[in-house]
């Protein structure tokens, strides 16, 4: 019944609700059309990311020429480095205990790194070969394994790739980032305490091993599976095609993952990227963010019950040119989306595993 009608569903790793409103995927639609970003060239000697080209950095840094994966650090980093950073403070005012409440700050420090994906410009995730892909998770992990071992002020290190001008990607060249902070950033520390939470409650169970599990068993809303991972419309959705990559066996983090396992998240990623560009023949633009345990913390509850997973965000709706606005109600209500998670899977998993360009 809840398919076809308004309901509203929990999300259990933050703890919120979702507003779904099925009938709404057919209204009319005259607003903002995105325009379709024209594909470039396979090398851009203007691009700062290109290999052998110069960064804008101060001073300025010739790119080696590489021929893989290649990380340096960010050269506008939103992040100091640790030791670097101001007091902590809390109020200008500390006699006073409301705003002391009311006006609180934090130092925040870390290390913010650049990644990319591969040397060719115009290169993205779902036309790369599985073994340029598997580079890219092995880089991942190596990051993660440094930061632990080399950088002992950090506790958590945030993956992510932002696809897509639509989404804020100030360059095309495709690539991600890791912010690495000296602190566990709001939205993982939710799911942290989450997780936790559920385990206490539940005679020590994961709550991503059981929800992976039924996911598989029920299959509506699974867009691919191999032995490792399962991608998955998550019930709770906000955006229309959101997905997450789930580990079936109980991983905390990247950085544990066997080579077999590795293998088989690059097999998940090219299944799921490429059925995405293949939904509306485009480069779909996502942003997409790896959480598992943090790298440092004091809560043993959190190292137990964390669980690798990536979230993918990507705001088309209805085509390459309309995308999906969290506006309105979304900001002053609660999140809404126009399509049921069943929906959006079963579109995504009758989709060609071939990239529309190769076919």
């Amino acid at each position: 019944m809840e398919a076809n009608n308004v309901h509203r569903r929990f999300n259990p790793l933050t703890r919120s609700w979702v507003l779904c409103s099925p009938h709404r995927a057919m209204r009319p639609w005259l607003g903002q059309k995105e325009e379709a970003a024209p594909e470039g060239p396979t090398y851009d000697p203007k691009c700062y990311l290109c290999p052998g080209n110069t960064r804008a950095s101060n001073p300025p840094t010739a790119n080696p020429s590489y021929e893989s994966t290649f990380v340096f650090d960010n050269d506008f980093p939103a992040l100091t480095a640790p030791g670097a950073a101001a007091e902590s403070s809390t109020t200008s005012a500390e006699n006073n205990d409301i705003e002391s409440l009311l006006f609180q700050s934090n130092k925040a420090a870390g290390l913010c790194r650049v990644v990319c994906f591969s040397p060719t410009h115009n290169l993205t995730i779902p036309e790369m070969s599985h073994a340029q892909v598997v580079s890219v998770v092995q880089e991942w992990m190596r990051i993660q394994k440094d930061l632990r071992s080399n950088h002992p002020a950090i506790q958590y290190a945030q993956i992510f790739e932002n696809k897509g001008a639509v989404m804020g990607c100030s360059n095309p060249h495709p690539h991600g980032q890791v912010w690495a902070t000296d602190y566990v950033p709001q939205e993982p520390l939710d799911e942290l305490n989450s997780l936790a939470a559920f385990s206490k409650e539940h005679g020590g169970k994961c709550m991503l091993c059981l929800y992976a599990e039924i996911e598989e068993k029920r299959a509506d809303r699974v867009v691919y599976s191999n032995n490792d991972f399962v991608v998955v419309v998550p019930y709770w959705a906000v955006w229309p095609f959101e997905t997450m990559i789930l580990s079936k066996a109980h991983v905390s983090s990247i950085e544990d993952l066997s080579d077999a396992q590795q293998s088989s998240l690059a097999d998940a990623l090219l299944a799921l990227t490429i059925r995405y560009d293949n939904l509306f023949e485009t480069s779909f633009p996502y942003s997409m963010g790896i959480h598992g345990a943090p790298i440092l913390t004091a809560s043993p509850e959190h190292a137990h019950a964390a669980h690798l997973h990536l979230h993918f965000y990507p705001p088309l709706l209805r085509s390459a040119s309309v995308k999906k606005f969290l506006v309105g109600f979304e900001m002053l209500g609660e999140s809404q989306r126009d399509l049921t998670a069943e929906m959006a899977a079963s579109r995504l998993k009758a989709l060609s595993p071939v990239h529309y360009k190769k076919r």
